[in-house]
């Protein structure tokens, strides 16, 4: 069993990256099917422990590298240029999310009577669907997200009453 992982280490950690490389690329500039984001996400936790194997089958290598420069160097090149997007901004109110998510934080932003008419339904109908849903809208003008939190529940419940059409 040793002898296969130490053989499929290196080419694992190569297949796995390149995945990780071209989905990693489709998400940044918003291209390629949804999948994309669970391969990226499921397939990059795998490369971990590739990685692992990676660096057992070519520890005495490794060493060789950890006494240069190059290495320490490109670790702390790779630190400061991650921390800087802890200090710069993330390009908008969004936080560099998908546009997606800034349009769904500024509907849970508004109250009932601002979403229903674009949900096709009433104020009083929205309401009454998310009481119906465990929410307590003691006051309609409150923000959907506002609404969500002071009834326990996350703004995602929330979402998934609005866009349930009632049966």
């Amino acid at each position: 069993m040793r002898s296969i992982l130490l053989r499929y280490a290196t080419p694992s950690t190569i297949g796995l990256f390149l995945v990780s490389l071209i989905t990693g690329v489709a998400l940044f500039f918003h291209v390629g099917p949804s999948a994309f984001h669970g391969i990226h996400e499921w397939l990059s936790m795998v490369l971990i422990l590739a990685f692992g194997l990676h660096l057992w089958r070519n520890w005495r290598p490794m060493l060789h590298y950890m006494k240069g420069r190059p290495l320490a160097l490109s670790l702390v090149i790779t630190l400061l240029a991650s921390a800087a997007f802890f200090f710069l901004p993330a390009g908008g109110k969004g936080g560099g999310r998908p546009p997606a998510f800034g349009l769904a934080m500024q509907v849970m932003a508004q109250p009932p009577a601002t979403v229903a008419p674009a949900l096709g339904t009433t104020a009083e109908e929205l309401t009454a669907r998310l009481a119906a849903a465990g929410f307590a809208v003691t006051d309609p003008a409150r923000p959907l997200s506002e609404i969500a939190r002071a009834s326990g529940k996350s703004p995602m419940a929330l979402a998934r009453v609005l866009i349930d059409r009632p049966r």
